[in-house]
């Protein structure tokens, strides 16, 4: 998406680094290692782990969780290539239709082979899928250069005002298209105006930081904004029946969002002042006026509406099954063509696919139950384990994927709070509290080049030391952990 974006640019070369250096021969290290780690784990005698009630296929799936969990913490090979590479496993050793060698275990419950498969088209997915595919309609007929232009017009040409409306407009577009994508096409519309300032200029870094800021920040919003969301939702309402649509989402962490941005604006401006009196921006392209730009723009209207308050209007539809419905509307009337599901990022969804089959192993073969009755969760306090996780997380994102940090995470702490929800520790409010955590602590981590792709696309200007995205990162990261953790106990959101 935004190919037509100078900006583009600084996401290829960004991706091209980390393939190379994903697939240098310390990768293929750190796979043996995970794997012969892994071999280890499952050649142990399943009376080793001291676990009572725990069968040789759960066994397994303790295998296949610590071989994922080093290969997404090293980034041995990509993500999602993990991923499917799990799903395979899993096929291959704990479900019905697995190896003959590792069938009739007495008493196991084997996974249904279709339940895994059916992971890369979980629902959550498709929900993920109307969002690339509003996104590419929306660049094709030069809507989104629009709407930057409208929304950005507002702040005038005050620096301060300037910073505050590109990181609500890069907050706005990251809410609903790829972070990376958005940070792209506003770094291209901020790149002629910041040549043009003084070597060293404060000014620079201010409206550099102003993108990753926006971009990671604004992904919160909405349940396609961001990988971890999706995630966590597809647990909450998939695994642990909950039901969280897209519009009580958007009610319960739009102004969590708002709040975070408006205290990231004052540090931008508390630590690296404006020295200009004036920044006037041109931001170059027209919309496409055809009988295909007014399909887009009716059918994305009434995609966000029945989002936003398809509950209140009571059509029946959930967020799901909306997300189809501009896939079809513009297969059909030609908007996208097959050239066009190119651009939907697949190794995103098939990253999120993965966690998702670590979670219906976790809870199909018993396993969550068993660990559940050999641990006392119910003694815990919900508070620290909501602090741990959110610690964990945060470190995780800034160093690894987002994505994978999520999917690590997200089915080990759903069995915890699930635990507790059964002993009566917390509610389903409380698990909504919990997982949620998670979700926003893999937003906020934002403290190095790599921790997000947003990040590496801003400090690839060269306009931004890595010291000063750290103390930005830092304090950010800082803020919005605590904040979240307020934020998800108040009785009004999932309380």
């Amino acid at each position: 998406m935004f190919k037509s974006f100078q900006g583009i640019n600084f996401v290829n070369s960004y991706q091209k680094k980390k393939l190379k250096t994903r697939f240098q021969m310390s990768g293929y290290i750190k796979a043996l290692i995970a794997a012969i780690v892994a071999i280890i784990i499952a050649l142990l005698p399943t009376e080793a782990f001291g676990i009572e009630g725990l069968n040789p296929v759960q066994h397994r799936v303790i295998a296949i969780f610590v071989f994922a969990a080093i290969m997404w913490l090293t980034e041995a090979i990509p993500s999602w290539c993990t991923s499917v590479l799990i799903i395979v496993v899993m096929l291959c050793t704990i479900s019905n239709k697995g190896l003959t060698p590792m069938m009739g275990v007495e008493g196991a419950t084997y996974v249904p082979y279709k339940n895994i498969m059916a992971c890369f088209a979980d629902p959550t997915i498709l929900l993920f899928i109307g969002g690339f595919i509003l996104a590419v309609a929306l660049t094709k007929a030069g809507i989104d250069v629009v709407l930057a232009k409208k929304l950005l017009a507002p702040f005038g040409t005050k620096p301060s005002r300037v910073l505050l409306g590109f990181i609500l407009v890069t907050a706005t577009f990251s809410a609903f298209v790829s972070n990376t994508a958005t940070a792209a096409m506003m770094l291209a519309f901020l790149a002629p105006v910041m040549r043009q300032m003084p070597e060293g200029s404060k000014d620079r870094v201010a409206l550099a930081l102003a993108i990753p800021l926006g971009a990671n920040i604004g992904g919160i919003a909405t349940p396609i904004g961001t990988p971890p969301n999706t995630i966590v939702l597809g647990y909450l309402n998939e695994t642990l029946g909950l039901s969280i649509g897209f519009g009580e989402w958007m009610v319960k962490m739009v102004p969590f969002v708002a709040l975070l941005l408006i205290i990231g604006w004052v540090l931008l401006r508390m630590m690296f002042p404006f020295q200009q009196k004036e920044i006037k921006l041109v931001i170059e392209g027209e919309m496409h006026w055809t009988y295909k730009t007014w399909i887009v723009i009716i059918t994305f209207i009434a995609t966000i509406f029945l989002w936003c308050f398809g509950d209140v209007v009571d059509l029946g539809l959930n967020s799901n099954i909306v997300a189809l419905i501009p896939v079809a509307a513009f297969a059909v009337t030609g908007v996208i063509d097959k050239r066009d599901l190119e651009e939907i990022n697949w190794s995103v969804l098939w990253m999120v696919a993965g966690g998702f089959a670590l979670g219906v192993a976790l809870n199909t073969t018993g396993l969550s139950k068993v660990l559940v009755d050999s641990i006392p969760f119910d003694q815990w306090s919900p508070l620290l384990v909501m602090i741990i996780a959110s610690l964990v997380c945060f470190g995780f994102s800034n160093f690894i994927s987002h994505s994978a940090a999520a999917s690590l995470l997200v089915p080990v702490l759903g069995v915890v709070a699930g635990a507790m929800a059964n002993s009566g520790v917390i509610d389903d409010g409380g698990v909504a509290q919990m997982l949620l955590c998670v979700a926003i602590a893999a937003s906020v981590s934002m403290i190095l080049p790599i921790s997000t792709p947003p990040n590496a696309i801003a400090h690839s200007t060269g306009f931004i030391q890595q010291s000063e995205m750290m103390k930005v990162g830092i304090i950010v990261g800082i803020v919005g952990l605590v904040l979240g953790l307020v934020w998800v106990k108040l009785p009004f959101i999932f309380g």
